[in-house]
């Protein structure tokens, strides 16, 4: 049981890292599109600068702490999955999956509310669309996406065969 037991909770923990890492880059994203790439991409030819110039004249802002606030909310709770894995409080490898990719799921509406201010300060301060002027919003949302589908997949399949048994 010793060597099992170890590579099974090693399993869950290694598990529990890349899901802390897919959401934490998912979180360095969502970050980047709200406060660097979607402003600029709005505003073409302007620098940072001069698009917070231009909203401070309109008495708007790109709350910074905002946006780290609520961009950094899934890596604290995919560190958390981590440290309840690691104490074995979460003690299922399917249990780790599941609230990894839940995670990512909740990334897509996070990601909508976290922009959503910025956004629209954007198109007050400079008479514009609030939404995406990058691909990379869509992206992010696709990313959710498919963590959604994965999600559903390993609740659909909870351990089942996908080859038949064999006939004797």
């Amino acid at each position: 049981m010793g060597t099992l037991g170890s590579s099974t909770q090693s399993s869950r923990v290694t598990v529990g890292i890349v899901g802390l890492l897919a959401v934490a880059i998912y979180a360095l994203c969502v970050a980047l599109q709200i406060l660097v790439w979607n402003p600029l991409a709005a505003v073409p030819g302007a620098t940072l600068d001069e698009i917070h110039e231009g909203l401070a004249r309109r008495n708007e802002s790109i709350s910074l702490v905002a946006v780290l606030t609520w961009s950094s909310i899934g890596t604290l709770l995919a560190l958390a999955v981590v440290l309840l894995t690691a104490t074995r409080v979460v003690s299922r490898l399917r249990s780790v999956l599941i609230l990894q990719l839940l995670i990512l799921v909740l990334g897509a509406p996070v990601y909508f509310f976290a922009s959503f201010s910025a956004g629209m300060a954007l198109a007050d301060a400079f008479f514009i669309s609030g939404g995406d002027y990058t691909p990379w919003g869509r992206l992010l949302y696709l990313v959710s996406g498919a963590a959604l589908l994965c999600l559903l997949m390993v609740m659909f399949f909870r351990g089942k065969s996908v080859t038949p048994p064999v006939r004797t």
